[in-house]
């Protein structure tokens, strides 16, 4: 795979508490020049980011994040808000907390409420993977198929781990076949990026794709 095509597979991504108007502008920047699927940045951002560069950018944001325990009218009204201002695409974050309950059916309606309202919007559902066992991944794996989400995300990347090859390995396994898989959290090499893909994940998050792809 050349660089230029793991970057359409790569959501380029700025998170940190503490980015700032200047930090997320250079990001969009880069993605632009790139070409990268989206940039995944912060709600508060998501205006200025479509006022600043309209059609150039794909735009993704986050709901529930980083901890997942919001309420579900509450991650609801922040997809609305972000729909409004621009966004195209949704990373959301599961109750983690229902999900060790045993709570899947709560947990795939949650999933499944998000989903109408992002309408043809993408949805990624983050399960933040460092916390569950092998039965409540599978679980998830489920949920997220039978809700209609788009995408299985492996991590936020605040956790207590990131995305490893046998998390990827055991959601192929299990995933509806309409559904994909994003590994996020901890990709820091080259050989990473190039890992994730060829294991056959749709989209990697990492802020660090495009200066490892620049360096090649």
């Amino acid at each position: 795979m050349t660089r230029e095509e793991m970057l359409k597979k790569v959501d380029h991504t700025l998170l940190k508490p503490f980015a700032v108007w200047e930090d997320v502008e250079k990001l969009c920047r880069e993605a632009v020049k790139y070409h990268t699927a989206s940039v995944c940045i912060p709600p508060s951002y998501v205006k200025r980011v479509h006022e600043t560069f309209g059609n150039q950018l794909n735009i993704c944001t986050v709901v529930g994040f980083p901890l997942g325990y919001s309420v579900t009218e509450a991650k609801l009204a922040e997809v609305a808000q972000a729909l409004r201002e621009g966004c195209g695409e949704i990373d959301m974050v599961v109750n983690i907390g229902d999900v060790k309950a045993g709570l899947y059916h709560k947990v795939e309606q949650e999933i499944r409420a998000i989903k109408e309202a992002c309408g043809g919007h993408v949805l990624k559902v983050i399960v933040e993977a460092c916390y569950l066992t092998e039965e409540e991944k599978i679980a998830m794996c489920r949920a997220v198929t039978n809700a209609g989400a788009d995408y299985i995300k492996t991590s936020t990347g605040f956790g207590t781990g990131g995305a490893v090859r046998e998390d990827v390995e055991l959601f192929q396994k299990h995933i509806g076949p309409g559904v994909k898989i994003k590994a996020a959290g901890g990709i820091s090499t080259l050989e990473d990026l190039e890992m994730y893909l060829e294991l056959g994940c749709d989209r990697v998050g990492t802020s660090r794709a495009v200066g490892l792809c620049a360096e090649s």
